[in-house]
């Protein structure tokens, strides 16, 4: 099991978060799946099962060293629609992580007044399929949605996609110029740069005890980030605990290694009191 609100999730309840998911799958969604999600604490009452649908899938090869990967996409699940989202709610912040452009402006327009904070990934806006499935990056994407968003959170190679800039500091900036409060670009091994308002911070990498599958990294650093702003931490702090969840979700493969909360805030310490910086 994959996806990035699976990854998200998980670490949102290891840090003591209230967790809900608003998704569509097709029945093909598998029962064990369904149901350690359920056991997790995470809930799944705005989860859509599209009749005669199916879910997203993909396959992901990775290089020998892990450092790059190709996806294709094997099936797709429907649109997220207006009338799949929950009437009445209230949530402390939404995260939006489309895999395969099944989030409009529309819906985020929506969720934008049920919600203090919008968090963004937009890798799922980037992204188109050949005939056979592969998948291709595309700059041929709709930048309005970038007016509802206070976090966002990406690759450097979406980054330049996503703004066509091929500097870090400008494409940063032309997000900024959006409105996005916080940008967070993840750097693989290198660790992330952190922007608040136009201050930039190096956030390293926390020490692993091995590199098994890297597939989910970038979405745990932002389900940590989250749950630490939640709490108004510092951003920086954040920033480290979202390095900690990142670096155990790699000891193991897929979504089955997640670490305990104790552990997340010790490597986010040992690198928040000597090795983060400002550049």
């Amino acid at each position: 099991m994959g996806g990035a609100v699976t990854y998200v999730s998980f670490i949102s309840k290891r840090l003591g978060k209230t967790v809900s998911i608003i998704s569509k799958v097709g029945e093909d969604f598998p029962e064990a799946y369904w149901q350690l999600l359920i056991k997790e604490g995470i809930d799944l009452s705005w989860i859509t099962k599209a009749k005669k649908g199916k879910t997203t899938r993909f396959e992901l090869e990775y290089n020998k060293d892990l450092k790059y990967r190709t996806l294709k996409l094997k099936s797709k699940a429907p649109q997220i629609q207006l009338i799949d989202l929950p009437k009445q709610s209230r949530a402390s912040i939404i995260h939006l992580a489309p895999i395969s452009g099944e989030i409009s402006y529309e819906v985020v327009k929506k969720l934008k007044k049920t919600t203090e904070f919008i968090s963004l990934d937009p890798q799922g806006m980037l992204r188109r399929f050949s005939e056979n499935g592969v998948v291709e990056p595309t700059s041929k994407t709709n930048l309005e949605m970038l007016s509802l968003v206070d976090i966002l959170k990406s690759s450097f190679m979406e980054l330049k996609s996503l703004t066509r800039e091929p500097n870090m500091k400008m494409a940063i900036k032309t997000i900024h110029d959006f409105g996005v409060k916080i940008i967070i670009v993840t750097l693989g091994s290198r660790g992330a740069i952190l922007s608040v308002c136009g201050t930039s911070y190096l956030i390293p990498p926390c020490k692993s005890r091995g590199l098994i599958d890297p597939t989910g990294a970038g979405d745990c650093f932002i389900g940590g980030f989250l749950s630490e702003f939640l709490d108004q931490k510092n951003v920086v702090w954040c920033g480290c605990v979202g390095s900690a969840a990142a670096s155990l979700v790699i000891e193991k493969v897929g979504s089955s290694f997640f670490g305990e909360k104790e552990e997340i805030y010790q490597r986010a310490y040992a690198i928040y009191e000597k090795e983060t910086k400002r550049i």
